[in-house]
């Protein structure tokens, strides 16, 4: 089975933003809604690290999930591998 990734051929530039995901569900779904709401406005997102994970308690129960992650992405022009 072939995976797919997205790298850049040298000489590129790879910048990394901090942002923080929000989610009712989980800290993976935190994670992956900074995925998917990123990928709207970035091209070439090439990982996600995530820095520190916390939640918000009311009454006993975690009802927010947060996650802050670094994003990296490939700055173009980078040729791309497909």
């Amino acid at each position: 089975m072939a995976v797919h990734a997205e790298h850049a051929k040298g000489p590129a530039v790879v910048r990394v933003v901090e942002l923080v995901g929000v989610s009712e569900k989980s800290w993976s779904d935190a994670a992956q809604q900074v995925v998917s709401r990123a990928a709207k406005s970035m091209r070439h997102i090439t990982g996600l690290d995530v820095l520190h994970s916390s939640a918000v308690v009311r009454d006993g129960k975690i009802v927010e999930y947060h996650v802050n992650v670094k994003v990296a992405f490939v700055v173009e022009p980078a040729e791309i591998e497909p």
